[in-house]
């Protein structure tokens, strides 16, 4: 892993124009959609859980060098290879005032790992915890591997008491429409204090003077706003009515390069971009799946020019690829990064055999979630009725999409995955291509069983070893490109783009804001 996150660690770019503002300042942070929930456990959202990242912590996180350091836990040991003992920081203390104890961190961990807990799925190896006094808790695991700690990165904690006075033991669940108290309320222990929330409008917050860490910001106050259309966020940030906007569109990067006060950051994500397919045995209307046919998947993924995409689409800015994971995660193979050219011919033929001609269903995509989605849709969509098929797309925001693809009541569907936390392909294994099975398959969405990728998963996970470890994924990531449960498309492109007032900021290939790190000028 420590070669794996160097080369992550090349990516992280930091932008430092200038001297250190003496004053703090107020951002306005221009993004693309806004965050499902105020509760972590809610949704398995990297873009939810790296905005909450400023209001909540782990007890362990990652450094600039994409390596595990201390945060709310100062150290901790693998004791006889069964669990894992961590010592609190003291002193350290909530929003409201709470001290931080070992009774937090089991509630918190309790909640995450709930069989209701959308969550649950980035905690694989969790057994277990125990409160051994009150700065030290004790967790079981399943296996001695290292990966535990990887996970728990995402794992934020609360205050135990705050969530029973308030009813919010149990998590909720956005895709399901159960929220709670802890949707729209916070009390965590990071770098920043939830002011006010105003879903689809504004989420603010402010400093937290109290925080445990040392400050390296000079942020007072941070302006969410959430702005869907590519044309106005540009303009709110050509006109400084934002000072910085995530996911500038792809199409205006050489605009705003061309602007002397504007400053554009950009690379290629760890994110990889999949169209997948419901497995179910009928589709929505009662048919039989025709996605059940391998030769019916087959003519889909040589319908697909993903060239084409990525040069008339994402501007030559993606990464097309055979792969399921990016080139920078653990257990990358570059002899499954292979694809065929598009074969049209192929696909009818393919599909004439399956007795599939004209095959119809929905694909469902969203305007708001991976980088031009809506377009290369429709690009997908031509292509497919060129090579035979009958397609017909269901396009909306992700709020209203993600529930459909997370309930099941999709038949083909996007779906990106940048195997965070963990940054190794153990995260999309077991959460994505796994059979649905506890802390299992818990993004698995399409409902795909194959019992010879669960056996190598479950072997990885046991593994102790590293090699045998990254062995026995690529197995499992070779039966997963073989059965085509689901067609990787690239690993797409994204850019950050800020105005003068803005003097540094950290932007790395995982995508994730960390304005506990970000100065203003004047």
């Amino acid at each position: 892993m420590s070669v794996v996150k160097t080369m992550l660690a090349a990516l992280a770019v930091s932008l430092s124009l200038g001297a250190m503002a003496a004053q703090a300042e107020t951002v306005k942070w221009g993004s693309r959609a806004d965050i499902y929930s105020l509760d972590p456990n809610s949704i398995p959202s990297t873009s939810n859980l790296a905005f909450l990242n400023h209001i909540y912590e782990g007890l362990v996180r990652y450094d600039k060098t994409f390596q595990i350091e201390p945060a709310l836990a100062t150290s901790w040991e693998l004791v006889d290879g069964k669990f894992w003992r961590f010592k609190l920081r003291e002193g350290v203390k909530f929003h409201n005032g709470a001290e931080l104890t070992a009774d937090d961190v089991v509630a918190s961990f309790q909640r995450a790992a709930d069989p209701a807990s959308p969550l649950k799925g980035n905690m694989p190896l969790y057994q277990g915890i125990r409160k051994i006094d009150d700065l030290t808790v004790e967790v079981d695991v399943s296996t001695t591997s290292s990966l535990f700690l990887n996970d728990i990165t995402n794992i934020f904690v609360f205050d135990a008491d705050w969530l029973k006075d308030n009813n919010t033991e149990k998590p909720s669940d956005f895709a399901q429409g159960i929220e709670g108290y802890a949707t729209s309320h916070t009390n965590g222990t990071g770098p920043f204090v939830l002011e006010s929330r105003a879903p689809d409008s504004k989420t603010v917050l402010v400093a937290n003077e109290g925080w445990w860490d040392e400050r390296h910001h000079n942020v007072d106050r941070l302006e969410f706003i959430p702005i869907t259309s590519a044309a106005t966020r540009i303009a709110a940030l050509l006109s400084d009515e934002v000072d910085l906007i995530d996911s500038a569109p792809i199409q205006d990067l050489e605009r705003l390069k061309a602007d002397p006060s504007k400053t554009v950051l950009s690379l290629t994500e760890l994110r990889t971009v999949f169209v997948a397919f419901n497995r179910n045995e009928t589709l929505l209307d009662g048919r039989p799946n025709p996605f059940n046919d391998i030769r019916v998947r087959q003519a889909f993924e040589a319908a697909i020019d993903r060239d084409l995409i990525n040069q008339r689409i994402m501007r030559g800015l993606a990464r097309p690829s055979g792969s399921m994971i990016a080139p920078d995660i653990a257990g990358y193979s570059a002899a499954l990064d292979t694809y065929e050219p598009a074969d049209p011919a192929k696909a009818q033929a393919l599909l004439k055999e399956a007795g599939q001609e004209g095959a119809q269903f929905t694909y469902t995509c969203m305007n708001d979630e991976s980088i031009n989605e809506e377009d290369f849709c429709q690009g997908i969509a031509n292509m497919l009725t060129r090579a035979g098929f009958a397609p017909t797309i269901d396009m909306g925001p992700r709020a209203v999409q993600s529930p459909k693809r997370t309930k099941g009541e999709v038949e083909v569907f996007n779906i990106s995955w940048a195997n965070e936390p963990t940054l190794d392909a153990f995260s999309l294994l077991s959460q994505v291509l796994a059979t649905r099975d506890g802390a299992y398959g818990v993004s698995n969405y399409g409902g795909w069983s194959v019992p010879a990728l669960d056996d190598l998963v479950k072997q990885a996970a046991a593994a102790t070893d590293p090699t045998e470890r990254l062995s026995l994924e690529e197995q499992a990531l070779r039966i997963a490109k073989d059965e085509l449960l689901m067609i990787p498309l690239h690993q797409q492109p994204i850019a950050w783009a800020t105005g003068s007032r803005i003097e540094t900021i950290d932007v790395r290939a995982d995508n994730k804001a960390r304005h506990w790190f970000t100065m203003v000028g004047e």
